[in-house]
């Protein structure tokens, strides 16, 4: 995985700059933390990276079956009793994930969270995991 280090202080930003917002995430496809905002604690992090990883796998599939075939994925957004939670592509293989209150602009969040990727993105990256396999002699 490759970051910037001080990505933090632009997710603060982003909570801060658009009402609404309450938490703001960035994960890699597989669902690990790569950095959050200060008022998510390690452990409700550890939990929202998990449920967007989650989400994107779902939409993915829902892509893949019902839209062009291409398994693309522009956004997901789910509402639920007390918030909304965005998830949007953030550079190859990483999500922006944004908790926000129930009565937010939807507009403005996405937005937002167009423009922060748009100037981040291309300093994100979280490869796989897993190592490919070699050649066997």
């Amino acid at each position: 995985m490759t970051q910037n280090t001080n990505l933090e202080w632009l997710l603060e930003n982003l909570v801060g700059n658009t009402p609404g917002a309450v938490h703001a995430l960035v994960l890699s496809k597989d669902g690990l933390k790569l950095c959050h905002t200060a008022g998510l604690t390690i452990d409700k992090a550890d939990q929202l990276a998990a449920i967007a990883a989650g989400v994107q796998a779902l939409s993915h599939g829902a892509s893949a079956e019902f839209g062009d075939g291409s398994g693309g994925i522009r956004n997901s957004m789910t509402e639920f009793h007390g918030g909304i939670l965005f998830i949007v592509e953030a550079g190859i293989g990483a999500h922006l994930a944004v908790i926000a209150a129930e009565d937010a602009d939807v507009g403005l969040i996405g937005h937002n969270m167009d423009e922060l990727v748009e100037q981040i993105g291309s300093f994100l990256t979280a490869a796989p995991r897993y190592a490919q396999a070699g050649p066997t002699a």
